[in-house]
C-alpha cells in the first residue's frame, strides 16, 4: 500500500516561455504537488479474536454491555477504513434468535428489546456470538474479520435496599460506611444522587457513605438514588432508592408564638368564645414525643383580679376560650399558659406563652337625628343644581369610632331623584343638595324623608330600625319674561299719513296664557302710540320732518300684567315712504286666489305691476306694503320676496270665510301704486282644497222660500188655535150664566 499523503516535490526542469495569444509566461524551477491514490489493500482485524462478557439479569435494553473493537489501516476517513459490525450468528437461537444487537459503527453490543424481556426467563446461561468487521462502510464489496464473543447471563444483584436510621448529632468517624450496591458485571460505573441535596457519597466499589453529623431540625429524611452505568454514562437499570431517616432526639424547648397586640373579646359574648389559638413549635422531630406539646392554664393576672373560671384552655390543641364568668367592657387582662413536650412527662422541656386579652364595646346604639323635622325650606324654581338645602346632623352614643361611623339615605319623597345627600364617612353631618331643577307645576312642595343607619351591624336586643328626619321643602314659582312673536318689528308708512294711521300688532308668542301690557320707549319724536292691551301702534300725529329713505327707532316694551316685574322689549323700526300723489294711488285689478282658515302653511304670491300696464313706469325693483287699514294690518302679512314679489299671508289663526280684497301700496322711484288683492278665506278638506258652497239646484226652494213656509205655516196653526180658545171660553161664560133651576140634576138610584 502506498499511503494517499500529499508530496510537496522540488522539479527543476529548464526554463520554458510559453505563448498564450499575446501573454508570455515563463516557467522555472516550481514545487509541485502529488497526491497517491489509496487502494483498499488492508483487511480490518479485531482487537482480539474472542471477547468474553457478563449479562446481568434485569439489564434495559440498547444499553451497551460490551464495546467491540477493530481497525484498518488504509487511510483514514475514506471508505477503504470505514467498518461496520454486525452478528452472523447466536447459539444457541432460544428463546430468540436475535437475544442481542450490535450497533454497526460503534460495535456497541446490548440487549434486543425481544431479549431483554426474555432474558429473566431463559434458561440458558451462556450466549455464542459470531460477529463480522467489514470496511468499505455499506458497500457489498470489501474486506471483512470475523470474531467470537461469549456471553455468561448471571443473576442480578441490583436489588432494592431497607431503609437506614441514622441517629442525629452521631459522633463518629466521617465519611461513615452506612450500604453497599453492586451491579452484577464488568465495565461498572456508580453514580449518586440526594433529595435534598445531603452529605452523602459513593465508591467505585458501590459502597455508600455519609460525610458528616445529620441534624433531624434541618432534615428528617434523604432520599438516596444509586445508578450503574457503562462507560459511556448509559444506565444498565433503574436506579436503586434508598431511604435514610435521621433519628429524632429531645434537644429543643418549645417556643411561645411571640407577644402579639391585645385580643378584642366584646362584651357579653357567650362562653366558649374562642380567644386565641396559641400554637408553640417544637423543633425536634414532628410528630414525635419530643416535639408532643400540652397547654396548661396559670393563673391569670387583671387589675381588676378576675378569677381562673372566666378563661379556658384545651390541652390539646391550644385554644383559649370564655368560661362561665361574663367579662366587662374596658377589661385587661393577661394570661398565662405553660406549654410542655413529651406530652407534659418529667424530663422535659416547657415555656410560658402570654395572651393579653381586651374586652371591647358592642354596637348596641342606633344612631338618630338631632332634630326629626326640618321647614319648610322655600326655594326658588330656577335655583341651580347643586344648591344646598339642608344640613341635617346625627350622633351615636357607642363609645368605639367604628361603631359611629354612619350611612345616610333617602328614604321617601323622592321618586324621581331631584335630591342627593353629601356627607363625609366619619362625620354625623349630612348635606340635603338639590341635583335636578325643581319645577312648580310638576310639584309644588316636597316632603324628604332622610334615614340614618350604623354601617356596623347592630347588635344587641332590640336595636330598632334607622331613625328618620324630614325636610319640607317649598318650590317658589318663577314666571319667565314674557316673550312677543317677533323679536324685530317693521313697517312702513308714507309720510303723508295721518295721525292715527294703524301701522302694525305687537302680539305675544303666547296670547291665550299670558296678559301683557305695551309701552313704547326712545319715542323722542312722539310720532307714535300704542295701545296698552291690544298692542297697536298708531301715529300719535302727522309726520312732519320727515324725509322719504328714513328709518325711526323705538323700543316696544311688554310687561306681565300679574308679574309688573317681568317684562321684555324689542326693537321696531319704522320706514319713511314718499307720498305718493292722489292721482297715482289707483287700484290695480289683481286675479283672486283662496287660503284656508284655520291658517295653513301657504299664501299668496304677490307681483308688482307689469310691464304692460299703464301703472307701471319702468322696470322694479319695487317696494310692497300693507295699505293703511287697521284690520288688514292685524288679519294679515305681507313679506317681500324680490324686488318684483311679495308674498300674502294670514297673520291669525282663524280669519272669516269670505271674500276680503286687501290693498297692498307698491312703490318705486317716488311712485306709489296701490294693488287690489282678492283673496278668498274659506275651509278647506284634509287635501288642502277649498270647500266652496253649494248653490241652488234648479227646481228646489230657496233657503228664504222654505222660511216664509215654515213661519206661514206656524202663523196658521197659530190662528187656528186661538179660535179653539175663544170659543171655549165663550161657552164656559154662557154656562155660568144660566139660573141654578135650569141646570139638569143628575140622577140617583
Amino acid at each position: 500500500m502506498v499511503p494517499a499523503w500529499l508530496w510537496l516535490l522540488c522539479i527543476s526542469v529548464p526554463q520554458v516561455t510559453l505563448e498564450t495569444q499575446d501573454r508570455r509566461v515563463l516557467w522555472g524551477p516550481q514545487p509541485v504537488l502529488v497526491r497517491v491514490k489509496d487502494e483498499n489493500d488492508q483487511v480490518p482485524h479485531f482487537s482480539q479474536a474472542i471477547y468474553r462478557a457478563q449479562l446481568s439479569r434485569g439489564t434495559r435494553p440498547g444499553i451497551p454491555f460490551l464495546f467491540l473493537e477493530a481497525s484498518d489501516q488504509d487511510e483514514p476517513g475514506t471508505a477503504n477504513s470505514d467498518l461496520r459490525f454486525r452478528i452472523l450468528s447466536q447459539a444457541p437461537a432460544q428463546p430468540f434468535p436475535d437475544m442481542f444487537q450490535l450497533e454497526p459503527r460503534q460495535g456497541a453490543l446490548a440487549l434486543s428489546p425481544k431479549g431483554s424481556t426474555s432474558l429473566d426467563h431463559a434458561l440458558e446461561k451462556t450466549y455464542q456470538l459470531l460477529v463480522q468487521v467489514k470496511d468499505m462502510g455499506d458497500q457489498a464489496s470489501g474486506h471483512q474479520a470475523i470474531a467470537t464473543v461469549e456471553v455468561s447471563i448471571i443473576e442480578s444483584t441490583w436489588v432494592p435496599l431497607e431503609p437506614i436510621h441514622l441517629a442525629e448529632n452521631l459522633k463518629v468517624l466521617y465519611p461513615h460506611h452506612i450500604a453497599q450496591v453492586h451491579w452484577s458485571g464488568v465495565d461498572v460505573h456508580y453514580r449518586l444522587e440526594s433529595h435534598p441535596l445531603g452529605p452523602f457519597d459513593v465508591d467505585a466499589e458501590g459502597n455508600l457513605y455519609v460525610t458528616r453529623e445529620l441534624d433531624t431540625e434541618a432534615q428528617a429524611e434523604y432520599v438516596l438514588q444509586v445508578w450503574a452505568q457503562n462507560s459511556r454514562g448509559e444506565d444498565y437499570a433503574a436506579p436503586l432508592e434508598l431511604h435514610v431517616l435521621v433519628m429524632d432526639e429531645n434537644d429543643n424547648v418549645p417556643v411561645c408564638p411571640p407577644r402579639g397586640p391585645a385580643v378584642s373579646i366584646p362584651e357579653l359574648s357567650p362562653p366558649g368564645t374562642e380567644v386565641t389559638r396559641l400554637s408553640a413549635e417544637d423543633a425536634d422531630a414532628p410528630g414525635s414525643p419530643n416535639s408532643h406539646i400540652v397547654y396548661q392554664l396559670l393563673n391569670p393576672e387583671s387589675e381588676d383580679g378576675v378569677e381562673g373560671r372566666a378563661f379556658q384552655v384545651d390541652s390539646t390543641s391550644g385554644s383559649v376560650t370564655l368560661g362561665a364568668l361574663p367579662l366587662q367592657a374596658g377589661q385587661n387582662i393577661l394570661l398565662l399558659v405553660l406549654a410542655m413536650d413529651l406530652a407534659g412527662a418529667e424530663g422535659g422541656f416547657s415555656s410560658t406563652c402570654e395572651v393579653e386579652v381586651e374586652v371591647t364595646d358592642i354596637n348596641d346604639h342606633a344612631p338618630e337625628f338631632t332634630t326629626s323635622q326640618i321647614g319648610p325650606i322655600s326655594l326658588p324654581e330656577d335655583v341651580e343644581p347643586g344648591t344646598l338645602v339642608a344640613m341635617l346632623t346625627a350622633t351615636d352614643a357607642d363609645l368605639e369610632p367604628a361603631f359611629r361611623l354612619m350611612d345616610f339615605a333617602i328614604e321617601r319623597g323622592d321618586m324621581d331623584g331631584t335630591f342627593d345627600l353629601d356627607w363625609e364617612p366619619d362625620s354625623g353631618h349630612v348635606g340635603l343638595r338639590l341635583c335636578k331643577n325643581l319645577s312648580y307645576e310638576a310639584a309644588p312642595s316636597h316632603k324628604v324623608v332622610v334615614v340614618v343607619r350604623s354601617v356596623a351591624e347592630l347588635v344587641g336586643p332590640g336595636p330598632g330600625p334607622g331613625a328618620t328626619a324630614t325636610v319640607t321643602v317649598l318650590v317658589e314659582r318663577v314666571m319667565p319674561p314674557p316673550k312677543l312673536d317677533q323679536e324685530r318689528y317693521e313697517a312702513s308708512v308714507p309720510i303723508s299719513a295721518p295721525a292715527g294711521s294703524l301701522l302694525l300688532t305687537i302680539q305675544p308668542s303666547d296670547p291665550i296664557s299670558r296678559s301683557l301690557r305695551f309701552s313704547l320707549v326712545n319715542d323722542s319724536e312722539g310720532w307714535l302710540c300704542i295701545e296698552k292691551v291690544s298692542g297697536e301702534v298708531h301715529t300719535a300725529q302727522s309726520l312732519q320732518g320727515t324725509q322719504p329713505g328714513d328709518t325711526y327707532t323705538v323700543l316696544v316694551e311688554a310687561q306681565d300684567t300679574d308679574e309688573p316685574r317681568l317684562s321684555t322689549s324689542v326693537p321696531l323700526v319704522i320706514h319713511f315712504l314718499k307720498a305718493p300723489p292722489a292721482p297715482a294711488l289707483t287700484p290695480a285689478p289683481v286675479p283672486s286666489r283662496y287660503l284656508c282658515t284655520p291658517r295653513q302653511d301657504h299664501g299668496v304670491i304677490v307681483s308688482g305691476p307689469s310691464k304692460d300696464s299703464d301703472l307701471a313706469s319702468g322696470h322694479g325693483p319695487y317696494s310692497f306694503a300693507l295699505g293703511p287699514n287697521p284690520t288688514v294690518q292685524r288679519d294679515w302679512r305681507l313679506q317681500t320676496l324680490n324686488g318684483s314679489h311679495a308674498y300674502l299671508t294670514l297673520a291669525l289663526h282663524w280669519v272669516e270665510p269670505r271674500e276680503h280684497i286687501i290693498p297692498v301700496v307698491v312703490s318705486h322711484n317716488a311712485q306709489m301704486w296701490q294693488l287690489l288683492v282678492r283673496v278668498i278665506v274659506c275651509r278647506c278638506n284634509v287635501e288642502g282644497q277649498c270647500m266652496r258652497k253649494v248653490g241652488r239646484m234648479k227646481g228646489m226652494p230657496t233657503k228664504l222660500s222654505a222660511v216664509g213656509i215654515l213661519v206661514g205655516t206656524l202663523v196658521a196653526i197659530g190662528i187656528f188655535l186661538i179660535l179653539i180658545f175663544t170659543h171655549w171660553t165663550l161657552s164656559r161664560k154662557k154656562d155660568l150664566n144660566q139660573p141654578a133651576d135650569s141646570v139638569p140634576l143628575k140622577a140617583t138610584v
